[in-house]
């Protein structure tokens, strides 16, 4: 579906988004691949035509408390998010949704 990876710390780190989580980390460990944890992400579509998009989104993560660890998009062009706390991001992303920060 989408994901990315970085080194950090000098060690590789990689984030997949894939559909079936359990099914990916069985895969992966069958091949030696440690997998740290599993996350919750948020989804959300920007206005392509519209400059500003992504900073507005993530100000307006920053103004609710809410740190973005993840950041990138997936093979549908979609912002895919993991955040430091679900719950309010996901309050963030539902009033973006709903045009609350248009």
């Amino acid at each position: 579906e989408g994901g990315g990876a970085w080194v950090v710390n000098n060690e590789g780190v990689a984030h997949f988004l894939v559909e079936d989580a359990s099914k990916a980390r069985k895969a992966l460990e069958a091949k030696g691949i440690e997998v740290i944890k599993e996350n919750e992400i948020l989804v959300q579509r920007l206005k392509q035509d519209q400059p500003g998009q992504l900073g507005k989104i993530t100000r307006a993560m920053e103004k609710a408390g809410v740190n973005i660890e993840v950041l990138y998009s997936d093979h549908d062009n979609q912002l895919i998010l993991v955040v430091d706390n679900y719950e309010k991001g996901k309050e963030v992303s539902d009033n973006w949704t709903r045009g609350v920060y248009a």
